[in-house]
């Protein structure tokens, strides 16, 4: 019996890398397709790699051949522009195409919690949530005008050890240690949902070559949430500060300031968000997220300190940081 295979566009990201090392360790013949750029994470063992830019069709179509896969992930794609591509590259290819769209396509601000499936896809604060929801509505038609084997998946806040989930990342740890201030957005009350990537790969991975997944959209994520200054002080135990001192700035004030950093604030990180993940564990029987984040915090510090070459220090989040938490104190 022939194993089943798997397409991986990227492949070396925090949740394709995940994925393609569960689905290897379940017997899946994972070949990966990018362009050769590894970062952080190291190629998971027994995946084959070709090197092609999927932004070029006759790279891609002379990396390939003729070869058909059981199913093709799309991690990379990011416009319209790019699923339309994506479609015709690969539409006679595989009996199902994932594209990875993201929960923050999620109304904002949700009108209710939990967040599911059915909730509204409007986001008018951050334009790729906007570009996700118009790659959806793409690959929605074209299963219902074809039959496009189209599955969506939607996840949330996903980290590997290498993704400190908060505005300043490493630097937000370096000022805890340094017993700086730490600038965190609104009151630090709202909900927040993080899921480890090995957690998502697990849910992920069984969805592939599942007829009933297609035309579906699925949730994956974390049954735990937080509140952002838990979320602080999870990490700041991690990186043995007893105490953070926690300066809380309005969300629109950090948006003002920094403008890089306010779609993603204002049209995501601001609302509390709990989701439901009731569909993907009826389709995955079994599958539960079991990576706290107390331990997800763990990981990220020790790889951290176990890499000093990564502990890059972002100075103008440190100026940002110094500015608005005496701004916040003196008000």
């Amino acid at each position: 019996m022939n194993a089943r295979s798997v397409l991986f566009l990227g492949g070396t990201g925090i949740i394709s890398t995940a994925a393609a090392r569960r689905a290897l360790s379940l017997g899946w013949d994972v070949t990966l397709l990018n362009r050769g750029r590894t970062g952080k994470r190291p190629l998971p063992d027994g995946a084959e790699v070709l090197q092609a830019d999927v932004r070029d069709p006759a790279a891609v179509e002379a990396a390939l051949g003729g070869r058909t896969f059981d199913a093709v992930a799309d991690f990379i794609s990011f416009t319209p522009d790019h699923v339309r591509s994506g479609m015709e590259q690969f539409r006679n290819r595989t009996g199902q195409y994932v594209f990875i769209s993201s929960a923050s396509a999620y109304q904002k601000p949700p009108a209710t919690l939990p967040i599911r499936e059915s909730t509204p896809l409007h986001n008018p604060f951050w334009q790729y949530s906007r570009d996700k929801i118009a790659c959806e509505d793409l690959l929605v038609e074209a299963y219902r005008r074809d039959e496009f084997p189209v599955t969506i998946v939607r996840p949330s806040h996903t980290y590997d050890r290498t993704l400190i989930p908060t505005a300043g990342g490493w630097t937000d740890i370096a000022r805890m240690r340094q017993e700086l201030p730490i600038l965190v957005h609104g009151d630090g009350t709202s909900l927040w949902t993080l899921t480890h990537t090995d957690d998502f790969a697990k849910a992920f991975v069984g969805l592939l070559g599942r007829p009933q997944a297609l035309g579906e959209s699925y949730t994956i994520t974390s049954d735990e949430f937080l509140p952002w200054d838990a979320i602080y002080r999870v990490l700041a135990a991690a990186a043995g500060v007893p105490e953070p001192k926690l300066v809380h700035v309005p969300s629109d004030v950090i948006a003002a300031a920094a403008p890089e950093l306010g779609p993603s604030l204002v049209g995501d990180k601001a609302h509390s968000v709990i989701f439901d993940n009731t569909k993907i564990k009826a389709l995955v029987p079994g599958y539960t997220a079991e990576i706290p984040f107390t331990e997800g915090a763990r990981e990220m510090v020790e790889w951290y300190d176990a890499n000093p070459a990564e502990q890059d220090l972002d100075q103008e989040f440190m100026d940002l940081s110094d500015r608005l938490t005496a701004w916040a104190r003196s008000a």
